[in-house]
């Protein structure tokens, strides 16, 4: 929604609009009224009310004056005690003009209504008399005329009757002695009605010293007066006194101040009656009337007020519980084209400044401000906090003229200016710029937090008033929160605690961080800060080892496979050369000066080129900040309690925006490859490239998970695959069959080889390929043309020791010649068996019974004693098994000796295995602990240390 700029609605007055306003002229003044020297907007009754708005207690107070002019009633003293600034003398000169009839009432715009409902038809003309205390000299006598006038008194008589009503004070006057209440009735009476104004009445009755007397009288004569004026003003219905007092003894000024306050007090409280004439609300109207000479389109001035209303509503979480009040679009209508936060904050923050007087300082300021963005074009649809020009230099005088020295080093460095951090963030940033995110957000916090004191309990603005005083509707307030982020990470003046946030002419500690941060060099530094932290964020994973930042020489060479992550100046870029493509290069081709042999074990981590120097910086400003509160706990410095929070919470920040920023710069996984071009051999090195998630909770994970996806790395791996490779690489020519051994060491090796986790991937891949009569077969050694420990198209048990991988072919040709070995050798044992059998001597006779021995005794070659001898039923064996090579010694053993049984029918084979170790050290906890377990998984019917 389009909503029209308030240039566009609300038209400033022209001395407002063309900047040729006198600052004077804002400061009313009565005496300069009642000479007739003041400015036309003071001087003229009917100008005078129509830039006026008669607020409630002011038409009140006129309706008593009218009343007690035309002897209707009203109050004889009416004593006015506002604030500095708080419309004192403006509301005394509303009064002079309406008294003084020097203009019909119906030419005062809003007295004619007053006067009816006062009930009188016709306001008479009355004597004024103005008594400025300012103006008065306690010993400086005034001449008017022929007539030499002292005191207060005398001045009054001389006002309302010329040289005849001198002449009834006149030796009081000359004496500085008080006239009596009957003298002062007989000098009201003879000129009434009247009116008497008396303005700063305090500021003269204290010059008065104890018990000195001057032209003017004394302390107790002056203050005997006021009482006696006061008494005769009540016996006189057509006499009305209006006298403005401070409203606290700082105003009061001196000790001799603040006693003539407490007297006149006394004094005017026996019969005043006490007005406080302007309300916050009602200061809106009488600052926008002032300011601005019409609303041009009223409907338009209504839309940009719902707008707001119904932004604030909309959005309840962001903004102050006011904005959700239905009043508080009548807040902004009274106030347009003014935000009501500006008149807030001006009202309840700046007023409490000593010199800061209420209502004549906001206008002041606001017409310096509107004459800036009135002359600079300024769109937006209400004057905000974060609208305000602070880099105009009219604009910032005003407002650092109210305030302690000191702010104009923080209005140029931090808030707003050609050179201040703002402009810098926001030209860095168009997405904060394009809004004047950073600019408006620190004028609202300036304009909440500037007149603080280090006294108070809770210092500055809270998060939802600088977010009224900034966002406008259709705009996203979270734009805002991060111009304020961004704002506390950069500007040195800048503080918050507690969601509220000010700015201090004491730089924050952000000036000694910043400082700080110069020291600290990259190698000896800032390198080794984010290598340690860079280690922080792996966690245990695939990799046998990763060496963060390590050089070539420290990268071992071995078969495990590694993850080496390159130093911060070893970046890499998608465009252009790219350092870590160097970097990763040399320690791939060489370790040391020695040439690396297992190149296919490496995997290179690398930063972000375009990231290095803001994760540089980071680091700085973690470092820095470390540094401080190290100073602070070591009291090498001092720091208030809220500055040491602060540098502890500011730490804590920058160590979780380093965490945040290592894993947002190093995101390259690169990994080197080649590939075989038929007719061309080998490819150059080339270096596949793959981001790593940042947001991953686990970084070794994510590495794994990317190098999985991409193919960079080989956790399960099909028997397919394994043949195809020992096809292309290794089944060459005559070579049938080549050694386990040898092929997961060149795997490790060479860059076009399938890049494995380890050789248990292998392994597992061998085992699964081995059940299949497709791939390949395996032995473990072999004895001219016979395979040892031979296996094909079966599961077995595989390692990389005596390990040979046969091609399938070949494995298909060695099993079929071993079956048919096995059947000829079974025929060839049937065969003997047989022939044995028919060689064998019928040993009882044609009539079945046993022959007799001869001669009584039985000879050795006796046919009979050859075959009755038995055969062997059982066989014993026990061997000793080199330790070292047990596996491969225990799979001949079973190949040529145990197979002889279990490849009988009905033969009953069993092993038993016997191990004794001794050790004179003795066996400590772990490994016994170990073994035992292994031995239960293994299920030994015994395993027992002693």
């Amino acid at each position: 929604m389009t909503l029209k700029p308030w240039r566009e609605i609300a038209e400033p007055h022209e001395d407002v609009r063309k900047g040729t306003f006198v600052q004077a002229e804002f400061a009313a003044d009565i005496t300069r009224v009642h000479t007739g020297t003041a400015s036309p907007e003071y001087q003229n009754p009917a100008l005078f009310f129509e830039r006026t708005f008669i607020t409630e207690g002011m038409a009140l107070l006129l309706d008593s004056v009218v009343k007690r002019l035309a002897g209707k009633g009203g109050d004889p003293v009416i004593q006015l005690q506002t604030a500095f600034g708080g419309g004192k003398t403006h509301t005394m000169l509303a009064v002079y003009h309406l008294a003084s009839g020097k203009v019909p009432a119906s030419e005062m715009p809003g007295i004619p209504n007053i006067i009816d409902k006062a009930g009188v038809s016709e306001l008479p003309r009355a004597r004024i008399a103005v008594l400025d205390g300012i103006k008065a000299s306690p010993n400086q006598p005034v001449q008017h005329g022929p007539v030499q006038v002292h005191t207060l008194w005398g001045d009054l008589a001389w006002q309302l009757g010329g040289e005849e009503g001198y002449a009834l004070v006149a030796s009081a006057d000359q004496s500085g002695t008080s006239p009596g209440k009957d003298v002062l009735e007989q000098v009201l009476k003879l000129h009434s009605p009247c009116v008497i104004l008396v303005d700063e009445l305090v500021a003269y009755i204290r010059q008065f010293e104890e018990g000195k007397a001057l032209t003017g009288g004394t302390f107790d004569s002056n203050l005997s007066f006021i009482q006696a004026l006061t008494e005769a003003l009540k016996a006189v219905p057509t006499a009305v006194m209006l006298a403005s007092l401070p409203e606290s003894e700082k105003e009061a000024g001196s000790q001799r101040g603040v006693r003539a306050l407490e007297s006149l007090s006394h004094y005017f409280g026996r019969v005043q009656a006490l007005w406080k004439p302007v309300g916050t609300e009602e200061a809106f109207e009488i600052v926008r009337r002032r300011l601005f000479s019409n609303i041009s389109d009223r409907l338009a001035a209504e839309k940009v007020c719902r707008t707001f209303a119904d932004y604030y509503i909309a959005n309840s979480a962001e903004f102050p519980a006011e904005t959700q009040e239905s009043r508080y679009y009548e807040r902004l209508l009274h106030a347009y084209p003014i935000h009501p936060e500006v008149f807030d904050r001006l009202y309840e923050d700046w007023s409490t400044l000593d010199n800061f007087q209420r209502t004549r300082g906001v206008l002041k300021m606001m017409a310096k401000m509107i004459f800036s963005l009135w002359k600079d074009g300024n769109n937006d649809p209400l004057i905000m906090p974060g609208s305000l020009p602070l880099a105009d230099p009219d604009s910032r005088n005003e407002v650092t003229y109210y305030l302690p020295p000191g702010w104009d080093p923080v209005m140029e460095r931090d808030i707003d200016g050609p050179r201040a951090e703002t402009v810098a963030i926001e030209n860095h940033n168009a997405r904060l710029g394009s809004v004047q995110a950073c600019r408006r957000t620190a004028r609202t916090i300036f304009l909440g937090s500037a007149p603080t004191t280090s006294g108070q309990v809770l210092r500055g603005i809270e998060l939802m008033r600088i977010m009224l005083g900034t966002v406008q509707p259709g705009q996203q307030v979270g734009l805002f929160k991060d111009a304020l982020r961004s704002l506390l990470d950069k500007l040195h003046y800048l503080n918050n605690s507690n969601n509220h946030y000010w700015f201090d002419t004491r730089p924050n500690l952000r000036r000694e961080m910043e400082e700080r941060k110069k020291r600290y060099k990259d190698k000896e530094d800032v390198f080794p800060a984010i290598r340690k932290r860079a280690q922080e964020s792996f966690a245990g994973g695939l990799f046998g080892g990763i060496h963060v930042f390590t050089d070539s020489v420290d990268v071992p060479d071995d078969w495990q496979l590694r993850l080496v992550v390159l130093s911060p100046d070893a970046g890499y870029s998608k465009s252009g050369t790219s350092q870590a493509i160097v970097k990763a290069g040399e320690i791939l081709k060489n370790r040391g000066d020695q040439p690396r042999g297992k190149q296919n074990r490496l995997i290179f981590l690398a930063a972000e080129q375009d990231n290095v120097s803001r994760l540089k910086d980071q680091v700085r400003t973690m470092l820095a900040w470390e540094s401080i509160v190290n100073d602070y706990k070591d009291n090498r410095i001092t720091l208030d309690n809220l500055m040491a929070r602060n540098a502890t919470a500011s730490l804590d920040q920058a160590k979780e925006a380093l965490k945040r920023m290592i894993r947002e710069t190093y995101k390259w996984l690169l990994a080197p490859v080649q590939t075989a071009v038929a007719g061309r051999g080998l490819s150059d090195i080339q270096w596949e490239h793959f981001s790593v998630n940042p947001g991953a909770a686990n970084l070794t994970q994510e590495i794994e998970r990317v190098l999985k996806e991409n193919e960079l790395l080989i956790t399960e791996w099909a028997p397919y695959h394994l043949a195809n490779m020992l096809k292309t690489w290794f089944w060459k020519d005559d070579v049938k069959e080549v050694v386990a051994q040898e092929v997961w060491q060149k795997s490790c090796c060479y860059l076009y080889l399938p890049r494995l986790r380890d050789s248990t991937v292998f392994l597992n891949t061998l085992s699964v390929g081995l059940e299949s009569g497709d791939f390949f077969g395996v032995a473990q050694g072999k004895d001219g043309d016979r395979y040892l420990g031979f296996v094909f198209a079966k599961s077995a048990l595989v390692t990389l020791d005596a390990c040979e991988i046969i091609e399938p072919s070949t494995a298909a040709a060695y099993a079929e010649k071993l079956r048919k070995e096995k059947e000829e050798a079974e025929l060839a044992r049937r065969k003997t068996q047989e022939e044995s059998d028919a060689h064998k001597p019928d040993l009882k006779g044609d009539g079945g019974a046993e022959p007799e021995p001869q001669g009584g005794s039985s000879g050795s070659n006796d046919p009979v004693e050859e075959i009755s001898k038995a055969l062997a039923t059982q066989f014993y064996a026990s061997t000793s098994l080199d330790p070292v090579k047990a596996k491969m010694d225990f799979a001949l053993l079973v190949d040529e000796v145990v197979q002889q049984f279990t490849a009988k029918l009905g033969v009953d084979v069993k092993i038993s295995v016997e191990i004794q170790a001794t050790s004179k050290a003795g066996f400590d906890d772990g490994l016994q602990r170990a073994v035992k377990e292994n031995c239960n998984v293994l299920k030994f019917s015994s395993a027992e240390f002693e």
